[in-house]
This record gives C-alpha cells, sequence and structure tokens, in this order.
C-alpha cells in the first residue's frame, strides 16, 4: 500500500520544546519514508529543539521567532509545501504518539479514497486509546457535527495525524486557522466548505516518547469547549474556495 513515489511528499513536524522525543521521531520516518522530505517546524521552542533537528541530518527546519501553537506551525509548513510544489503533506506530531510507520497508509489513503484530507484516526477500530468524561462528549460532539458537513463517518475529529494532497496544502496555506484546536477542527470545517473530501482511516496511538504534554485532561477538555464555540463560529464564515487551476 503505496503511494506513486514519483510524487512528492513533504513530512510537516511541528515541534515546541520537544528535544527529547523529536531524535527518535525523526529516525524512525527516515526508515520508514526514505523517499519524503521532512520539515521541523521549531515553533519557537526554547530548549535546542531546532539543534537537535539539524543535527539529525534528515530534516529541514523552519525556524518560527514566537510560540504560535500548532496551527501557526502548520500554516508555515503548508506554505512551505505550496511553494515548494509538493504533491502531498502529512502532519506528524513530534512526541512519538503518532507511529511513523503508519505514515505511508494514511498518505496512501488520499488515492484509494478519492480524499482531499485523510485523518489517521485513533477511534476507528485500531489500537486501544481511549479518553473518558466530558472531554470525551465534547469529542462526540465534535465528530457528528463534522460527520454530517463531511457526508461520512468521522470518529476523531481532533487528530492532528492527517494528510492533505495539493488541492488542500493550497487552501491551508492560505487559511489554515492558528488558534488553538483551529488546526483540526476548524481546518476541517474550512476543508468541507471548500469542497474537499474528507475520509478516515485508523490508526494506533502510542504513549508519548518523551517530554511533557502541554495540556493535562483537565485543561484539554476546557479547550475542547472551546473548541464547540469554534466549530459554531467556523460553520457560520463564508464558504472558502480552493485556489483557481487545481484540479484532482
Amino acid at each position: 500500500m503505496t503511494r506513486d513515489q514519483t510524487q512528492r511528499l513533504l513530512v510537516i513536524v511541528p515541534a515546541w520544546n520537544e528535544r527529547e522525543a523529536l531524535p527518535g521521531v525523526l529516525a524512525e520516518l527516515a526508515a520508514s519514508l526514505p523517499h519524503a522530505d521532512v520539515l521541523v517546524v521549531n515553533d519557537g521552542s526554547t530548549d535546542g529543539t531546532a539543534d537537535v533537528a539539524r543535527a539529525s541530518g534528515t530534516a529541514m527546519v523552519l525556524d518560527l521567532p514566537l510560540n504560535l501553537g500548532v496551527g501557526g506551525a502548520m500554516r508555515a509548513g503548508y506554505r512551505f509545501a505550496a511553494r515548494e510544489g509538493y504533491d502531498a503533506a502529512v502532519q506528524v506530531d513530534a512526541d512519538g504518539q503518532h507511529d511513523p510507520a503508519d505514515v505511508a497508509r494514511v498518505v496512501a489513503s488520499l488515492d484509494e479514497l478519492g480524499a482531499d484530507v485523510v485523518i489517521g484516526a485513533r477511534f476507528a477500530g485500531v489500537g486501544s486509546y481511549t479518553v473518558r468524561g466530558p472531554r470525551r462528549w465534547a469529542m462526540q460532539v465534535l465528530s457528528a457535527v463534522l460527520s454530517r458537513s463531511a457526508g461520512t463517518r468521522l470518529t476523531d475529529t481532533t487528530s492532528g495525524f492527517r494528510a492533505s494532497n495539493r488541492r488542500a496544502i493550497l487552501l491551508f496555506a492560505d487559511e489554515y486557522p492558528a488558534e488553538y484546536l483551529g488546526d483540526t477542527v476548524e481546518s476541517l470545517v474550512i476543508a468541507c466548505r471548500a469542497g474537499l473530501v474528507v475520509r478516515q482511516v485508523g490508526v494506533e496511538m502510542r504513549a508519548r516518547s518523551g517530554g511533557v504534554p502541554s495540556h493535562n485532561p483537565a485543561k484539554a477538555a476546557l479547550f475542547l469547549g472551546r473548541a464547540l464555540v469554534a466549530l459554531l463560529i467556523a460553520l457560520s464564515r463564508p464558504l472558502g474556495q480552493v485556489p483557481a487551476g487545481v484540479h484532482r
């Protein structure tokens, strides 16, 4: 299950203070995806994340002077992918929770499912990752609403593990939201309202391989509540458009 290797794939790794986990992630990416380019977007780290990325010798590094959050880092990554002419891009987190061995399957699903965006979903029959309580309820509501927008069943709309084809790259280069969870929830709204096809495939979530999570469960639940508000705002915005001249 591999994508046409003549097409150029960019792996975007947003990283904020991930010096501990990043080297292992980059080594796994190099082993699993020798044909892909890897871009680490150093999101204003203060722990030497950019230094360990450069020392790996396997990744390009884009340094942001300030911490913009995942959305800002990913928008920078998509702009790089658009400018450099990549055919597809895939987001992989720097903490090791996304298995690089799954990247090829998620990217190949763009063609197999006829999709513009494919989500690597944690709650789609693969693996044992679970969440409970208010966080779970909020995620279920988000998925139910976005499933209607996408015209397909989506079970994990807050997953950051996702692949985008050229059409989605060009859209996200212009319109990717920088707000917290905008990079997951709002970006899917933008994609659906621009007429892009969004699908999912199941992936297994791994334990963080190093470093400290930026949000504990209570904060995550609070922010997911905010995401529900952001979702309503996103749904009320004017329809977006894929840049002219971009076709499947």
